[in-house]
This record gives C-alpha cells, structure tokens and sequence, in this order.
C-alpha cells in the first residue's frame, strides 16, 4: 500500500496570477459601486497536465497563494484533494480563514480538483458524480446604476432567451426600488420569475416592509435583505415574508459552521460561493449541510466554476448567470462552458473542466 502512494502523481507547481478587466458600463448594488473585475487564475501542475481555477478577489490573493498555499500542497498527491484543502486551512490560520485568504484557497481547490481529473483522463463531471446533464440558471444583473432602459433590455433578454428566472439589484435608492421593479415585471412578463437581491442594504424591519411591497408585484426571491452577519435579522425577515417568497443568503459564508447557522432557519435557500468558501470540497459540503436541513441550495456567480460541482448537488436548484462574470470567463479562459436555453451544461467531451486560461489574452488585463 504504501509503494503504491508512493507512486502516486505529486503536485509539482502552483501558480497564481490576478487579471482586472474593466465593466462595460458603471455598476452599483444596494451597498457597493464599482468599474472592474478582478480574477485570481490559479494553475497546478503535475504529470503532465495542468489544473486550472480561480476566484474573484483582490489581487492581494496572489501572494497568499505563492507564499502559504503552494508550499503547502506541492509534493501532495494529486487524488488527495481534501486532504490538501485541509493542509491550506492549517497554512493560513493566522491569517483568518476568511475573506482573501479564503479566496486563495478556494482558487487552488478549484485548480486540484480540475487536475485530478485531467491525470484521470475523466472530464470533472464524471469525477465528481453528476446527477444531471446540465445545470438550470437564473440570469442576473440589473444594477442599480442602469438607467431603465439598460434594466429592462437585460432582464427581458434572458426571459426571451428561455431562461425562467431573472434577478435585479435593489436597495442603493429605496425611493426608486418599487418603479424599477414594475419596469422590470412589465418587460419580463408574468411568465418568467423575479428576483431582487439588496446586498445586505435594508434593516431588517424596513427588509420586512419592503418583501410585502415586492412580492404585490410577483416577486419570488429576496437576496440578502439584510448583511448575512445579521442571523438573527434574516429570521425576522425569513418568518415574516409573505408566502411564497424565498428568503435567500449564503454567498459570503466560508466554513462549514456558518452554513450551518445559516441553515438553522435563517433562509429558505442557501447561496454557496465556490470560489469563497473553500472550492469544490467547501461547496459539496456546504450543500451536504443544506440538505441535512431540507434545503435547496444556490451556486452564487463564477458559472464556469459551478458548472460542474452544481451537477453533482441533488439539492441544487440554480446557477447564477451573473452577468460581470459571463462577460469576464469568455475573455480570460477557452472553453467556458456553453448556455443553452436555461441550462449551463459543464463538458462531457474534455477532461476536467475543460477551461484553459488565454495567456496572451489574459495578459492585457495583468493586475
């Protein structure tokens, strides 16, 4: 047993470097404006291939990567991958393992997971255990810093490409928030869902408030009413939304024990973020922990990254389909997994991911 571990292929390199592309217009939330993307690409060799992830962070995670996460996973072997995820968690403690330290670690889980499969020969899917062919995805977008034309020619053109659900940003200007909603369901339809997501940008009683108003003009879906910080604000707001209105969060937790929090009757759907909560292996658990509650839960942006391990969540209802980052993955990586209707379909037809960074045209974006 022991020969054979021996011979087992080892991690031989990580790298990592970090890419900021402009947006195609000014874009603002309840909480946060901005006018760039940054992306931490990770690559992981060994035997011959190379494993490719990544994360949306600072650029700050770079270094995180280069100095603690690689010498901790270099010389492992390629089939422990939850053994090296662990290895990293040790490495940044007394960095917190939390915000861009989070994110690092997160890119490389992504990058170890996708070179196991690439030694194996296996495309991810098939690695991971994909209990379906594509996953169904929600369109987002909608910032709060589009005038209404942009809003409504975004949203209705995911309705009219078949995709079920779209989502909007709210909370920047509560004055505006219900005309912009209308604007939206009137170019919308009745037939496709409504989402509308605050950033944490309402107090709980004023989230309370608006979920009736929003829900008069058929909304479904009401993300982060208040920050995820407040467990017990998002109760308030979770038991007191009117029926038929899911009360959604998640898209920040980072460690098994906030999901667990979280699932503890602060949501009805729990968000997961693969590139912030430890990779693939944070987000398989983080869904284990969702379903032991009875939860659905909700792969928040990065598609490229989610199309896969979102396959293999039984309790998996949707993708999101965030606009930056569908723009952003076609720019800085080939093979970015294809749309069809309202399903992104992870490859079945190359191994691992299939994704391989664009050097050349990544370079021009070099943070």
């Amino acid at each position: 047993m022991n020969r054979a571990r021996s011979s087992e292929p080892r991690v031989t390199r990580v790298r990592a470097a970090a890419y900021t592309v402009p947006t195609d217009a000014p874009e603002s939330d309840g909480t946060l404006a901005w006018s760039s993307t940054t992306a931490v690409v990770v690559e992981a060799d060994a035997a011959g291939h190379t494993g490719v992830g990544y994360s949306y962070t600072d650029a700050a995670a770079v270094g995180v990567v280069h100095r603690l996460l690689a010498p901790a996973v270099e010389g492992c072997s390629v089939f422990d991958v939850r053994g090296a995820n662990g290895r990293m968690r040790r490495a940044v403690r007394n960095l917190g393992t939390h915000g861009i330290a989070m994110a690092a670690l997160s890119a490389v889980d992504l990058a170890l997971w996708d070179l196991e499969a690439r030694v194996l020969d296996l495309p991810l899917t098939h690695l991971l255990g994909a209990v379906r062919d594509g996953a169904p995805v929600y369109g987002s977008g909608g910032f709060t810093s589009y005038d209404d034309q942009r809003l409504v020619e975004q949203l209705s053109g995911w309705a009219g490409d078949g995709v079920p659900f779209v989502k909007m940003k709210v909370g920047r200007e509560p004055s505006h928030d219900l005309h912009r909603v209308r604007a939206a369901r009137r170019a919308i339809g009745v037939g496709t869902e409504l989402f509308v997501d605050a950033n944490g940008a309402y107090s709980a009683s004023d989230a309370v408030a608006w979920a009736a108003r929003f829900a008069d003009e058929g909304v479904s879906w009401l993300e982060e009413p208040v920050t995820s910080e407040d467990l017990a604000g998002l109760r308030r707001v979770r038991d007191r939304a009117p029926a038929g209105m899911q009360v959604a969060a998640g898209e920040y937790a980072d460690s098994p024990w906030v999901f667990e929090q979280l699932a503890q009757g602060a949501v009805d759907v729990l968000q997961i973020d693969a590139t912030r909560c430890g990779g693939i292996t944070g987000f398989l658990d983080a869904a284990t922990i969702a379903a032991a509650h009875g939860l659905p839960v909700s792969a928040h942006c990065a598609p490229a990254a989610h199309a896969a391990p979102a396959c293999a969540a039984p309790n998996l209802v949707h993708v999101e389909w965030f606009w930056d980052h569908t723009r952003l993955e076609p720019m800085l990586f080939d093979g970015v997994p294809a749309r069809r209707a309202d399903r992104v379909y992870p490859h079945r037809d190359a191994f691992g991911n299939g994704l391989t960074l664009k050097a050349v045209d990544a370079g021009a974006y070099a943070a």
